[in-house]
């Protein structure tokens, strides 16, 4: 078998774990792979090819490090929407008593507070974020 040939199989191999994984790096090592079944395929001999598939790997893996889509963001759970599907949601209040009040939502009495910057009068909120029992909302 031709040594372009396994580099190739060797990236796709490395491509398919990557689908089973969610992240980008090892396709960054794919393409590295790759790179060294191309130098393969020009001809050169077994030391460029492996040199070719590390330099263009972890060149590759730096610059995925470096873009947002190597940042794992740091978001507070309880203003993530993701996580919380409260947030997003309505709640209705009657009225407030210095910037805290008490609503039922979800069959449940909560304590509500209010967010700052916003005003006191009855009316329809939206919940911002969830801290324990207490609904902050704005």
């Amino acid at each position: 078998m031709a040594d372009w040939i396994g580099w190739f199989v060797a990236a796709g191999a490395v491509l398919i774990l990557e689908l089973f994984t969610g992240t980008f790096y090892l396709l960054m090592i794919a393409i590295g792979i790759s790179a060294g079944g191309l130098v393969a395929l020009a001809g050169a001999n077994g030391v460029w090819q492996a040199l070719a598939a590390a330099v263009v790997g972890v060149v590759a893996t730096l610059l995925l490090r470096r873009s947002r889509f190597g940042k794992a963001s740091r978001r507070d759970a309880a203003q993530d929407p993701n996580v919380n599907l409260d947030i997003g949601q309505s709640v209705a209040v009657a009225h407030w008593v210095d910037g805290v009040a008490r609503v039922m939502y979800r069959g449940a009495l909560w304590d509500v507070e209010l967010a700052p910057g916003s005003d006191t009068q009855a009316g329809q909120y939206t919940i911002r974020a969830v801290r324990g029992s207490r609904l902050i909302v704005g």
